[in-house]
């Protein structure tokens, strides 16, 4: 990882003359008092680095008549300078090779000299920015569609399913109506056949009382007429015979009632409105578990949907453990990004930026007094562990600053002038030619 090795800034905003050497791991913190300089240091190297979109507004220090000189020493040996009236770039390799600006963006990743961009970002873009680098993006914003998609559909048949289960328990129900529908020309043809039948048994009764009367006046003649006597007992013998014939078809003649009938022809319309209720009720109540089993299946596709989330973005590299996505947001064991501590959210947005560019082993942070001295420490201490520089300016003038920036100077460097490379002095920019500082201006940052 490329990291600051060195840097000298001369009449940029509010620095006269600093010289620092960064501790090449960990934190190095900027100290002094408002309007000292500190936050100028930090903007002087994102516009060495960074270009000309970094350049501050009035770069060139008030009341100075020497333009801004920044000049910056990087770990893989390139240099990095500006200088004169236009503050024109110059990056020199070791072997003495010329590059620009392009040559620094290839490693210098823009979140490090700007992490306010990513720390003051939506929830969202966070994630987004870290689903981008460790490639799972479109894999997840298919699930989370997918996902979103189903759930849809299963609320959609939830609501159906309850509809139907209240509709269900609304409607009455009658025990003793029959399973289907009467037809009333079905009880008028059973009705038309009982009075038929019964029709034909008074036909019958009516024989008999035929053959009765037969019977008995053909007894009186046989009585009056004794000389036609074989004749009318002839007669009489058959007649007996079809009285006797007679007698046994009406032993087991029976008549069938209409009755029931009758009645249920009177109450057929009550008899299927009951029968249409219950199968109403019997059709709400099919249907409500239909829908109860679509919806009880979506639910486990939702959770197989779930748990591919969970395992792609288990199994991704990420850039710091306990770092994830869910619902669109970044969490960091657990806790959403204005749940965590200053600390992690620092962790946190450092880790995204190093993977960006993984060759940028260095970030700038403006504005730590927010952070307690613990929770600096800690952070500190974090950087040191993952091999990361951090040059970060603070309020303060306590123990916990690495160096202290009063006036424009670095406390101790007070008047010192930084000395322009020789052979490299434009008369015509307005530069002196200063005595070489002593070596004692040349000052390296402790590890806090």
């Amino acid at each position: 990882m490329i990291k600051i090795s060195k840097l000298e800034i001369e009449n940029v905003k509010r620095v006269k003359a600093v010289k620092i050497e960064p501790s090449s791991a960990g934190l190095t913190v900027v100290g002094g008092r408002n309007e000292q300089g500190k936050t100028s240091v930090l903007d002087a190297i994102a516009w060495a680095l960074g270009g000309n979109k970094y350049r501050p507004s009035q770069a060139e220090r008030e009341g100075s008549a020497v333009p801004p000189y920044l000049q910056l020493t990087l770990s893989n040996g390139l240099v990095v300078e500006r200088k004169g009236k236009n503050s024109d770039l110059k990056v020199i390799d070791p072997n003495g090779q010329k590059g620009g600006q392009q040559l620094l963006d290839s490693f210098v990743e823009e979140l490090a000299l700007n992490l306010p961009k990513f720390m003051n970002a939506s929830s969202k873009e966070k994630a987004n920015i870290l689903l981008q680098i460790i490639g799972v993006g479109q894999q997840l914003h298919e699930l989370e569609a997918k996902e979103q998609e189903i759930y849809n559909r299963r609320h959609t048949i939830g609501q159906i399913a309850d509809q139907k289960a209240k509709f269900a328990k609304e409607q009455p129900y009658f025990q003793d109506a029959p399973k289907e529908p009467v037809s009333a020309s079905e009880l008028i043809q059973q009705q038309q056949g009982i009075l038929a039948r019964n029709g034909e048994n008074q036909r019958k009764r009516q024989r008999l009382s035929q053959y009765q009367a037969l019977y008995a006046n053909q007894g009186q003649e046989v009585e009056r007429l004794k000389v036609m006597l074989a004749d009318a007992e002839a007669k009489h013998a058959q007649t007996g015979a079809d009285l006797e014939a007679a007698q046994k078809d009406t032993l087991q003649l029976h008549d069938e009632s209409t009755a029931e009938l009758e009645a249920n022809i009177q109450q057929i319309d009550e008899i299927n409105r009951k029968v249409r209720a219950n199968l109403d009720k019997d059709k709400a109540e099919t249907d409500a578990s239909d829908y109860r089993q679509q919806y009880d299946a979506l639910t486990n596709e939702i959770n197989g949907v779930r748990q591919q989330k969970t395992d792609l973005l288990t199994n991704a590299d990420l850039p710091l453990p306990g770092l994830t996505v869910a619902n669109g947001e970044l969490l960091y064991n657990g806790q959403r990004w204005d749940n965590m501590s200053g600390s992690g959210q620092l962790k946190v947005a450092t880790a995204i930026v190093r993977r960006l560019k993984p060759d940028c082993g260095f970030i700038l942070l403006d504005k730590l007094e927010q952070m307690d001295l613990e929770t600096l420490k800690e952070f500190g201490s974090w950087l040191e562990q993952e091999g990361l520089q951090a040059i970060a300016t603070r309020v303060s003038t306590g123990e916990e600053c690495s160096i202290i920036i009063e006036d424009g100077y670095v406390t101790g460097q007070e008047g010192v002038t930084l000395q322009q490379p020789p052979g490299e002095i434009d008369p015509g920019e307005g530069w002196s030619q200063p005595a070489a500082p002593p070596s004692s201006t040349s000052w390296k940052a402790g590890e806090f």
